[in-house]
């Protein structure tokens, strides 16, 4: 992953002290400051201005899907991707000191973090209630200091605001992993024959029949693998069809550089966003070759 030198450069992320984009960045980043910030736009804004040096924001999770919409605000914000990092996540359910799980009523917490872990909530028959996002909800507990209000957050948060936690690790799947983007001002392809890489493009293509199939048609042919592919309408128009992508290796391969060809071809838009290192959690969900 890129790293800039300096040890007090400042890292944007959405959410509170002790979210798992926190954490994310502690893991990724030890020597670096993390900077909260309300909203995604808020965060990129951040990286924009030279508030902040990088922004680490959460794109895919295992198991709810897609996090934040990448594919829009990227384009937007004029960013590139210069890493990634794999967390895997661990819910906590914590309330305030002194609180039993007989005493819950509600729980609270972003979205995603509640659809993680349905489970506990049907077993224990509360409430759940869509905050911000997790640290968030944390703090909130915390503040308002009634037992029977619950949080599902991380560990950290839990020791930032003081709260007990009532059951560990309560989300329903195991490999519950969320997929995070390191973003910067400036593009930093990595070094072609460094590791392995992964190449992330947008691309938009022309209004011509089969046009999305001829222009995939090069990395069938040329022995590129695409790990990612999702399209989105563009400002809201039905017929005006963007694409996200994440392929294998560098675009000065050989076998890539001759599919980005056909690809554009077949493209009245087209844009690298980022050309960064694998991270290595990749290998542990290979799919085995027939």
């Amino acid at each position: 992953m890129t790293k800039p030198t300096t040890k007090t450069m400042k890292i944007a992320f959405q959410g509170e002290p002790g979210a798992n984009s926190h954490i994310a960045i502690t893991e990724a980043y030890p020597d670096a400051e993390a900077l909260p910030c309300p909203t995604f736009e808020d965060a990129l804004a951040a990286i924009s201005s030279g508030e902040a040096d990088l922004g680490m924001i959460p794109i895919e999770n295992s198991v709810a899907g897609r996090v934040a919409d990448i594919h829009h605000l990227l384009p937007q914000s004029g960013l590139f991707i210069v890493g990634e990092w794999f967390l895997p996540v661990h819910h906590q359910l914590m309330a305030p000191r002194g609180a039993k799980i007989a005493d819950i009523k509600t729980v609270e917490s972003h979205v995603h973090a509640l659809g993680q872990c349905r489970r506990i909530i049907r077993k224990l028959g509360i409430k759940p209630i869509v905050a911000g996002d997790t640290a968030g909800s944390a703090r909130i507990v915390a503040e308002r200091g009634d037992k029977s209000c619950a949080a599902i957050a991380s560990k950290l948060a839990a020791e930032i605001y003081g709260l007990d936690i009532l059951a560990e690790d309560v989300e329903d799947e195991s490999h519950n992993t969320t997929r995070f983007v390191v973003l910067a001002r400036e593009a930093a392809w990595a070094k072609q024959g460094s590791g392995p890489l992964v190449t992330t493009f947008v691309f938009r293509v022309r209004n011509l029949p089969a046009a999305l199939y001829k222009a995939m048609g090069g990395f069938a042919t040329n022995g590129v693998n695409m790990t990612k592919l999702e399209s989105y309408m563009v400002d809201g128009n039905f017929f005006a069809t963007q694409f996200y992508a994440d392929v294998d290796g560098h675009p000065d391969d050989k076998n890539l550089a001759f599919a980005l060809e056909e690809l554009k071809f077949f493209s009245r838009e087209f844009r690298i966003v980022g050309v960064y290192p694998a991270h290595p959690f990749r290998a542990t969900f290979s799919e085995q070759q027939d």
